[in-house]
C-alpha cells in the first residue's frame, strides 16, 4: 500500500507532547474586548454598531464589505468604548471595536431554522451570517469557498486534521474530544455536493483519533478517514490534495479547479454550530505552549481576547521568553508585545526561552541543494531568494517564485542558515501589491 504524501517535506522536531494530553479548557476574559474588523482575506468589515451601543454575544458588530469579506461578531455582552485603529498580531494597525465586557454574557438569539428543512442557499448564507473563515490561518471566507462555478464538479471534500505544523495540538483535541461534531459538520457540507466524497485526513501520528474516526464513520457510505504520512507541511492545502488525490494545484489555481474543496478542523466545529446551533464565530481553540509556558494547554477562547489573558490562562511563563510566536513555528507570526487580540486565525500562541533563529548566523550559499530536495512546490528557494535579494522581479516570476508557499522548509533545512523564506515572502508580497494595483 502507498503511502498518502507529497514530494519533499521536513520532519522538524514536533514538540506536541507538551500539550497533546491536555483537555480543552473554556477561558472567560475579564474587562476591555479588542475585536479587528479585518480578521479574513479580503476586504474589511464595516462596523454596524456605534460608541455607547450595548452588544451581546454572537451580535453582529461588522458587516461584511464585499464579495471576499465576512462578518465579524461580539464575543462578550457590554458596552462599546471605542472604534479604533489597533496593532494585530502581523504588526499592522487595523480598525477595532473595543467592548468593555460586563461580565453577563447575555447571548444573541438568532432566528432559528430547522436543518432539514434547510435549503442549499439556507446553508450557505448561515454560514456567511456566522462569519465562518478558514481557521487554519489563511482566513479566506468559507461561503465563498463553498460557492465553485459548479456544485456537480466537485469530487471530494477533504477535512484537514493534518496539523502538520509542530507544537499545535488544538485541531488534534477538537476530533479526540467531540469526534462527532466534525463529522455532523461534514455530511452538512457534504449535502452541498451531491458528487462529491468526505475524506477526513489526518497525520498517522495521531493514531488514536484515526482509529476513533474509523470507528464512527464505519457506516458512512460517503465518508472515508485516511492516515497520511507525518511530514511537515502535509497539512498544507496543495500538499494535502496531492496526497489523497494525486492532483496538483499550482498558484494561478483553486481546490474547485480539481474538484476539491478543504476545510481545516476547527473550521468544521464553526459549520456545525452555525448551521444547526445558528451560532456565530467568535470563538476559537487556541493551542498555548512552548518551553516557556508554564502550564502548556489548548483553550477555547473569544475573538478578541488580550494574548496577555491567555497567557496568564497557562500560568504565564517560566522566565522571559526571547521569541513569542502567533501560530506555529513554521508558518507564524513572531510578535513583539503581548498587548493584541485573538482572532480567527490565531492558532496558538507559542513563546520560547531562547531564539533559535536569531542566534544564528547567516552565511554564504553553499549550493548543496538540500533546500531543492525539501521544497513541496518544485522551485529554487536559493535562486529565488538571491534575485529577491537583489530586486530582480522579473527573473523571480520567470523562476516560478509565485508557486512558493512560504512553508518555511529552505530556511529550516539550509545549513547556511540564509532567510530564504523571508527573502521569497517579501518578493512575492510586492509583487502581488503591484499586481493588485
Amino acid at each position: 500500500m502507498s503511502i498518502l504524501t507529497f514530494k519533499g517535506g521536513i520532519h522538524p522536531k514536533d514538540g506536541k507532547a507538551l500539550s497533546k494530553a491536555k483537555p480543552i479548557k473554556t477561558l472567560t476574559p475579564k474587562g476591555e474586548i479588542v475585536i479587528p474588523l479585518s480578521q479574513h482575506i479580503g476586504v474589511p468589515a464595516t462596523p454596524c454598531v456605534e460608541v455607547g451601543d450595548r452588544v451581546l454575544v454572537g451580535q453582529k458588530i461588522g458587516e461584511a464589505a464585499g464579495f471576499i469579506s465576512a462578518n465579524i461578531h461580539s464575543s462578550v455582552s457590554g458596552t462599546v468604548k471605542k472604534i479604533e485603529p489597533r496593532q494585530i498580531a502581523n504588526g499592522s494597525m487595523v480598525n477595532c471595536v473595543i467592548i468593555e465586557n460586563d461580565d453577563s454574557y447575555e447571548e444573541y438569539l438568532w432566528e432559528q431554522k430547522d436543518y432539514e428543512e434547510m435549503s442549499k442557499e439556507d446553508i450557505r448564507a448561515a454560514i456567511k451570517e456566522a462569519g465562518i473563515v478558514g481557521m487554519g490561518g489563511a482566513g479566506f471566507p468559507t461561503n465563498v469557498k463553498l460557492t465553485p462555478k459548479d456544485d456537480d464538479k466537485i469530487e471530494y471534500v477533504i477535512v484537514n486534521g493534518a496539523e502538520c505544523e509542530p507544537y499545535l495540538t488544538s485541531d488534534y483535541r477538537r476530533m479526540i474530544e467531540e469526534p462527532e461534531v466534525l463529522i455532523e459538520g461534514l455530511k452538512i457540507v457534504l449535502s452541498l455536493f451531491k458528487n462529491a466524497k468526505g475524506i477526513i485526513a489526518i497525520e498517522d501520528n495521531k493514531l488514536d483519533a484515526i482509529v476513533n474516526l474509523k470507528k464512527l464513520t464505519r457506516n458512512e457510505s460517503n465518508i472515508e478517514v485516511k492516515g497520511v504520512y507525518t511530514k511537515y507541511p502535509q497539512g498544507g492545502e496543495r500538499a494535502l490534495i496531492y496526497a489523497i488525490t494525486g492532483r496538483e494545484v499550482n498558484s494561478s489555481m483553486l481546490p474547485a479547479d480539481v474538484g476539491c474543496v478543504v476545510n481545516n478542523v476547527d473550521t468544521m466545529f464553526a459549520i456545525y454550530y452555525a448551521v444547526i446551533n445558528s451560532k456565530s464565530l467568535y470563538s476559537r481553540v487556541v493551542t498555548v505552549t512552548g518551553d516557556a509556558v508554564v502550564e502548556p494547554g489548548n483553550f477555547i477562547v473569544p475573538i478578541g481576547t488580550s494574548f496577555n489573558e491567555v497567557i496568564e490562562a497557562a500560568g504565564g511563563f517560566k522566565k522571559t521568553p526571547e521569541k513569542i510566536i502567533a501560530g506555529g513555528p513554521m508558518m507564524g507570526t513572531a510578535v513583539f508585545t503581548t498587548d493584541i487580540p485573538i482572532t480567527k486565525g490565531t492558532s496558538a500562541i507559542l513563546a520560547f526561552k531562547k531564539d533559535q533563529v536569531a542566534i544564528s548566523k547567516a552565511s554564504a550559499c553553499i549550493n548543496c541543494g538540500k533546500c531543492l530536495e525539501v521544497c513541496p512546490g518544485r522551485v529554487m528557494p536559493s535562486r529565488l531568494a538571491t534575485m529577491a535579494e537583489h530586486g530582480d522581479r522579473e527573473g523571480f516570476i520567470e523562476n516560478f517564485g509565485m508557486e512558493c508557499c512560504e512553508c518555511g522548509c529552505c530556511s529550516y533545512i539550509c545549513p547556511a542558515k540564509r532567510n530564504l523564506t523571508q527573502s521569497i515572502k517579501s518578493m512575492r508580497k510586492d509583487i502581488l501589491a503591484s499586481r493588485k494595483k
